[in-house]
């Protein structure tokens, strides 16, 4: 039985260990941790809107949906490539099939809100729209 050298077994265990924070932060950023949404992709899909309200302040309100839904895709990506690199210590390759599939569940996950929201399961704070 042969052993990787050093180096190769520290580059791996390298790339697990950015893989796991990298999958520590896509956690936080997807819609799979239940506190995410107040302390993290609130704020940055607000931010994101203050930005897009520049062009036209009309679009704050479409700005922080869709920047809501970016934080979540992007979470979703990151903690399935982070999850991957630190179980296998290779960096794995984001194919178009990956992200078709994260931008699936990041959809379906939308509609499933949206659905919530229409037949009155859940309701936003007073004062959100107007």
């Amino acid at each position: 039985m042969t052993q990787k050298p050093l180096l190769a077994r520290l580059a791996a265990q390298r790339q697990r260990l950015r893989g796991g924070l990298v999958a520590t932060v896509g956690f936080i950023l997807s819609p799979l941790s239940w506190w995410n949404d107040l302390l993290v992709n609130v704020p940055l899909a607000v931010a994101f809107a203050w930005v897009v309200a520049l062009v036209d302040s009309r679009l704050f309100v479409p700005g922080v949906v869709v920047g809501y839904w970016l934080t979540n895709v992007l979470g979703f990506v990151m903690l399935h490539v982070g999850a991957e690199g630190a179980l296998t210590g290779s960096t794995p390759a984001y194919t178009r099939r990956r992200l078709a599939r994260d931008l699936l569940l990041s959809v379906g996950y939308t509609l499933l809100v949206v659905l919530l929201l229409s037949l009155g399961i859940v309701s936003l704070p007073a004062g959100i729209f107007g």
